[in-house]
């Protein structure tokens, strides 16, 4: 493992995810070492890609758990309980690669309007959380290499939660947030 801290927190987190999913298939795994951060309580995202292309992605947008059982579960539902995808079979699982996200408490992100949001969003520092009543979806930073417009991001977030991409409403609410990142190689 690394020396330093956040290289080994990374990596832990890389191979907790892994090592969940493994687990699942009865393959084997290996220690992710032990790391006080890992007992404390974080939100994460797991994002699984297989040949450039996403496969799963599902997370936490509030600590609840401790981080350890955080990576773990959602890596088990990105591989197998993400609605846009049939489950992740053995065969795929070796050439499947992990990314986890750490995100940063969201912070409420009021705007007048959504011109307001569109002038004041942070094309790939921002996640975001949009809420309408009883919807809600986010994006991760991350999905601001393939929307770098904020125009076409907060367009495209509204249509995950289930509005029209032109729908605006005085009680929408934003919140957003930031992520640390780890990927496999």
């Amino acid at each position: 493992m690394p020396s330093d801290p956040v290289d080994r927190l990374g990596a832990a987190l890389l191979t907790i995810a892994r090592n969940a999913i493994a687990h699942h298939f009865r393959l084997p795994t290996r220690p992710p070492g032990e790391l006080p951060e890992l007992a404390e309580p974080a939100a994460t995202f797991v994002t699984l890609t297989r040949n450039g292309q996403l496969r799963g992605c599902i997370g936490s947008l509030e600590a609840h758990r401790p981080l350890l059982l955080d990576v773990g579960e959602n890596a088990l539902a990105a591989a197998f309980r993400d609605h846009r995808f049939a489950p992740l079979t053995a065969d795929e699982f070796a050439t499947t690669r992990v990314e986890v996200s750490l995100l940063t408490p969201p912070e409420p992100f009021p705007v007048a309007d959504e011109a307001d949001a569109i002038a004041r969003l942070r094309p790939g520092v921002d996640g975001l959380v949009l809420g309408y009543r009883q919807r809600r979806a986010t994006f991760l930073p991350q999905v601001w290499e393939s929307l770098p417009d904020a125009r076409q991001f907060l367009a495209q977030l509204k249509l995950k939660a289930g509005l029209p991409a032109d729908f605006w409403h005085p009680e929408v609410t934003l919140a957003r947030y930031g992520v640390r990142k780890w990927k496999e190689k």
